[in-house]
């Protein structure tokens, strides 16, 4: 028992001990339903239910997991993809919201703005990859540029809309005592979007990594969308079924990293 539960109520103490059994009641299914899954995957590939040639299993993958780490393209690979991914996701976060604010700070600028992010946001950017390959070369900077374009565009949509959300009630508020539009940034804007700018974070994540994987598929000679792509194009569907594996992996893991990162931000706040 710490500190804070010697000052609790009996009550209280058994709500918090079941909020915890229901939380690795959560985790323990969560962990038994992915178990549950390979193990079907593996049986159907082994009784000949389905194709292991067409859909790969779960013995098949970690053969091939450890292939790749004997020929030393496993960790060279995921790190090239991480680190593109962490840099799209770090400045297409940074840029969608300094654009949002930006646009809510100029209100004509952001009525102008506003069909051309929807026509942005519906386009497909894969679209644009011959024209990126042209401007930034075939390298990093390409794939990078994909991720900050799909990153971007969600970003400044998802915080604009929030941001245009507030109660107004407020705003009107902190305009009769003469607060100036900063100060309306500063104590009313921000603080009531904390929570939606975090959702974005975990919007972005997937953003990010399906923008890098889209520009590897295009230009890379290496990541983890180069090893699915060339899976592909020499029928080892085995190596594509594994891309696609270390693919949730890393967007898992990311995705925890911004999970503790609310969770800090949460208790700073408090």
């Amino acid at each position: 028992m710490n500190k804070k539960e010697n000052y609790c109520s009996k009550e209280h103490l058994m709500f918090l001990k079941s909020q915890r059994r229901n939380k690795l009641k959560i985790v323990f299914w969560r962990i038994s339903a992915f178990l549950i899954f390979l193990i079907l995957w593996e049986l159907a590939a082994r009784y000949k239910f389905i194709d292991s040639f067409l859909v790969s299993s779960p013995s098949r993958v970690l053969k091939t997991l450890i292939n790749l780490n004997n020929n030393g393209e496993f960790w060279s690979n995921i790190l090239v993809t991480v680190i593109e991914t962490t840099i799209g996701f770090i400045f297409g976060t940074i840029l969608g919201v300094l654009i949002s604010i930006i646009l809510w700070w100029f209100d004509t600028v952001e009525k102008i703005s506003e069909p051309y992010l929807i026509i942005l946001n519906a386009l497909p950017k894969v679209a644009l990859g011959p024209i990126i390959i042209v401007w930034m070369g075939s390298g990093t900077g390409a794939i990078i540029t994909m991720s900050l374009l799909i990153s971007v565009v969600v970003t400044v949509i998802n915080i604009l809309s929030g941001f245009k959300n507030v109660d107004e009630n407020k705003l009107l508020l902190m305009r009769s005592f003469g607060a100036s539009k900063f100060q309306i940034l500063q104590k009313i804007i921000l603080p009531t979007n904390f929570s939606n700018i975090i959702s974005t974070l975990k919007i972005n994540v997937g953003m990010s990594l399906i923008g890098v994987i889209t520009g590897e598929f295009l230009v890379a000679t290496k990541g983890i969308g180069y090893l699915i792509i060339y899976g592909g194009q020499v029928f080892k569907l085995d190596l594509v079924v594994t891309g696609i594996f270390i693919l949730a992996v890393i967007a898992s893991l990311i995705y925890i990293a911004v999970a503790k990162l609310e969770s800090y931000f949460t208790k700073f706040r408090k």
